[in-house]
């Protein structure tokens, strides 16, 4: 798949975005429940998704929504055909205060469960994905580093996380299931990307944590904005951590259809097929 063209897409994405929003006021008659409804009386879900998250959520080059969640979400919609689903490309902050007012029924961005997040929205019982966290550390100490266990004994010593960030909570459960082993947890200040690669480099610290989609749209690919770092820096990933969709507060009955579809369609095999189709691997096997 060819994805040098996804500003422009993105572009698409939020030109689509904003017709949608007009649409979503018009043409539409309010059920009982106060939610919209299609012109032949279903209930119009609206899913929200990131217009540029590749493989995840973005807009293709036709200027359609796609990838993994959108595709899990669409098979979904088979599922339940009592429902009008319509797919909104959005912004990251457009998606979270939209679903959480209740402008969009859910959304997906490859989304991790935090204590914060449980406040304001519905989550489900089954995740629709997997995301891959791990370490960002210097080629030289390959040898040594080899997992977060390795590292620790090594020396511990991480980029800061916002506490608020997701990934502060996976290395404080790792500090609490290992006592005797822990990583340096501090808490950080705001920073770009940037900084923390050449903090590892420089050695101020001995890893950076982050989701390996990322390191590798920062580093590893050939087209990555910080890939003149790639021949000093690697990735040793950790674990898997599943990704859900958000429900607006009132959408419990929805959400609990969501569960009974996905569960569905992981016992027909089709999450495992898009797996393979957008990532080229099962990332749920890393969940186990």
């Amino acid at each position: 798949m060819n994805f040098k063209k996804i500003g422009k897409a993105a572009l698409t994405g939020l030109i689509a975005a904003a017709l949608a929003a007009g649409l979503a006021g018009c043409g539409k008659d309010s059920g009982a429940d106060g939610g919209a409804k299609s012109a032949d009386g279903k209930k119009v879900i609206t899913v929200a998704h990131t217009n540029y998250y590749v493989p995840y959520d973005f807009v293709n080059e036709k200027g359609e929504s796609d990838g993994f969640e959108v595709a899990v979400m669409k098979e979904v919609a088979k599922k339940l055909p009592q429902y009008e689903f319509q797919f909104v490309p959005t912004s990251d902050d457009d998606l979270l205060i939209g679903v959480e007012s209740g402008k969009y029924t859910v959304g997906t961005k490859g989304i991790w469960i935090t204590d914060a997040r449980k406040k304001k929205y519905v989550f489900p019982k089954n995740n629709i994905g997997a995301s891959v966290i791990g370490l960002a550390i210097r080629k030289e100490n390959a040898g040594e580093i080899t997992d977060l266990p390795s590292f620790a004994k090594f020396s511990g010593k991480l980029v800061p996380i916002a506490p608020q960030d997701a990934r502060y909570m996976v290395i404080d459960t790792y500090n609490k299931e290992n006592p005797d082993n822990q990583i340096q947890l501090t808490s950080s200040e705001s920073f770009q990307v940037a900084d923390a690669y050449s903090w590892v480099l420089e050695g101020r610290y001995d890893g950076y944590f982050e989701v390996e989609l990322s390191y590798k749209n920062n580093i590893a690919n050939a087209d990555a904005p910080y890939h003149q770092f790639n021949d000093r820096l690697t990735y040793i990933r950790y674990k898997g951590i599943p990704t859900y969709p958000i429900f607006n507060k009132k959408e419990q009955a929805f959400a609990d259809e969501y569960d009974k579809a996905i569960e569905e369609l992981r016992a027909e095999g089709k999450i495992a097929e898009l797996e393979q189709k957008y990532f080229g691997e099962s990332l749920s096997d890393y969940l186990k």
